[in-house]
């Protein structure tokens, strides 16, 4: 599985519009329900973090998935383990 593969089954699953709100930045500056979404979509492997860094509303740095090690939330191993599962 690659990539793609994941970005289809997002889309069919439903999360692609919070994976294009992570990636945009834009999940960590709206209400705080929208991170907190984010957040639990990062950490079950639906979602992943993107290629560039962010920072959230109040300045705080959102690393990339490419700074994050293994197997953690926000990586791409980490969606990848979701879904093949």
């Amino acid at each position: 599985m690659n990539y793609q593969s994941i970005v289809k089954l997002q889309k069919e699953s439903g999360v692609w519009e919070m994976q294009e709100m992570i990636n945009s930045g834009n999940a960590w500056k709206m209400e705080g329900h929208y991170g907190r979404a984010a957040m639990a979509m990062l950490e079950s492997g639906e979602c992943m973090l993107p290629k560039t860094a962010h920072k959230d509303y109040y300045g705080n740095f959102i690393p990339s998935r490419l700074m994050l090690e293994g197997n953690t939330k926000g990586t791409y191993l980490n969606s990848l383990n979701f879904y093949s599962n």
